[in-house]
C-alpha cells in the first residue's frame, strides 16, 4: 500500500470506526485470536512533546488507531502528561452510539449516482476486487450501492482484524475511557462529517485509484502496519517520517489534504488554547507528529517551540 495506506493508518481516526458501519450494530472487529489474547506484554515508549508558557501546558502524543492487545504505552512519561492535564483534544470525537456513526457514514457513503461500483472498475480490477471481498467473508455486491472510497475504508481494515488489531485497543479508545473515569472534558478538533468529507470530496478517479491500490496490496496491510506500530513504540518519529515517504512522495493531494492542511488548522487551534491558562493533552494520528509540516513544524512558524518529553 505504498501510495496510499500509511499516509491513511497514521492520519485519520475515522478509518477503523468506518468499518464496523459495514451494517448498522454490526461490528467489522473480530475476536482477536487465542494466541493474542495469550501474549506477553510489550513496553512501549511513544514520543510525546510539550508547548508551554507561564500559564498553559499542552502535550501532543502521537496516536495509533488500532493495536493488538498486550501492548503497555499508557504509563510512564505519557500517562504522567495524562495526569497532569485538564481536558483532552482528539482529532474528533465519535458519537457513543455506533448507530449514528453508521447514520451519518451510510448517508455520505451511498452512492445515488445510478453507477455501481462494478461499474466503475475495469475487468481485471473488478476480478480482483471481487475476490479480495469474498476472501474476507463477504458478498461478492457488498459494496455495490457504495461509493469507492467506503469500500476502500473497509477492506484496509478488515484485514487487520483478523489479524489481531482492534479499534477498542486502539490510543484514542483508551485515553477517551481515562478521560472519562477521570471527569476530563473531551473535545475534538475536527467533526464525523469533516473526516468522511476528507474521503468523500476526492474525485471518482482517486477514489477507484484508492480501491484499486488497497485490492492490490492487501496482504501488505498487516506487515505494514507491524512495522508503524515497532517504529511508534520506539518513540522514533524520524523513522515514522521515512517509512511514510513514499506515500507521501506517490500522492502529494493526499499528503496536503489528510495530513498538512489539517496540522496547519490544528496548529492555529493550538496556539489560541494558549490564550487561556490550564494544561492539555492532545492526541492525534501519530503521522501528524513526524517529519516535516508536522504539527510541531506549523508551530514553530507561529511562535511555538514542541520540546520532546523525555
Amino acid at each position: 500500500m505504498k501510495t496510499w495506506f500509511k499516509t491513511l493508518a497514521s492520519s485519520c481516526a475515522i478509518i477503523p470506526f468506518a468499518a464496523c458501519a459495514l451494517t448498522p450494530g454490526h461490528s467489522a472487529v473480530a475476536k482477536e485470536p487465542e494466541a493474542v489474547k495469550a501474549a506477553a506484554v510489550t513496553t512501549a515508549k511513544p514520543a510525546i512533546w510539550s508547548v508551554s508558557d507561564d500559564d498553559t501546558t499542552v502535550y501532543l502524543f502521537g496516536s495509533v488507531h488500532v493495536l493488538k492487545p498486550g501492548l503497555s504505552w499508557f504509563d510512564g512519561a505519557v500517562k504522567q502528561a495524562f495526569d497532569k492535564s485538564d481536558e483532552m483534544v482528539l482529532e474528533l470525537v465519535l458519537p457513543e452510539d455506533q448507530s449514528e456513526v453508521a447514520k451519518t457514514t451510510f448517508s455520505m457513503a451511498a452512492d445515488t449516482s445510478g453507477k455501481t461500483l462494478p461499474q466503475k472498475l475495469d475487468p481485471e480490477a473488478l476480478k480482483a476486487y471481487q475476490t479480495v471481498v469474498t476472501g474476507l467473508g463477504l458478498p461478492a455486491n457488498a459494496f455495490d450501492s457504495f461509493k469507492p472510497w467506503f469500500a476502500a475504508i473497509t477492506l484496509s481494515v478488515l484485514p487487520l482484524t483478523k489479524l489481531g488489531y482492534d479499534p477498542e485497543q486502539g490510543v484514542e479508545k483508551q485515553l477517551t475511557a481515562a478521560a472519562k473515569r477521570a471527569g476530563k472534558p473531551i473535545s475534538g478538533f475536527e467533526t464525523l462529517e469533516e473526516q468522511l468529507g476528507f474521503f468523500d470530496t476526492l474525485p471518482e478517479t482517486q477514489q477507484v485509484a484508492f480501491l484499486n491500490s488497497t485490492v492490490k496490496d492487501i496482504d501488505k496491510l498487516g506487515p505494514t502496519l507491524d512495522r508503524m506500530v515497532v517504529l511508534w513504540s520506539k518513540g522514533d518519529p524520524k523513522a515514522l517520517a521515512a517509512e511514510m515517504n513514499d506515500s507521501m512522495k506517490a500522492t502529494p493531494e493526499l499528503t496536503k489534504t489528510l495530513l498538512w492542511d489539517r496540522n496547519a488548522r490544528w496548529a492555529d487551534q493550538i496556539k489560541a488554547r494558549m490564550d487561556k491558562p490550564g494544561t492539555v493533552f492532545v492526541a492525534v494520528g501519530a503521522g501528524h507528529l513526524a517529519g516535516e509540516h508536522s504539527v510541531q513544524d506549523y508551530l514553530k512558524a507561529r511562535g511555538l517551540k514542541a520540546k520532546r518529553v523525555q
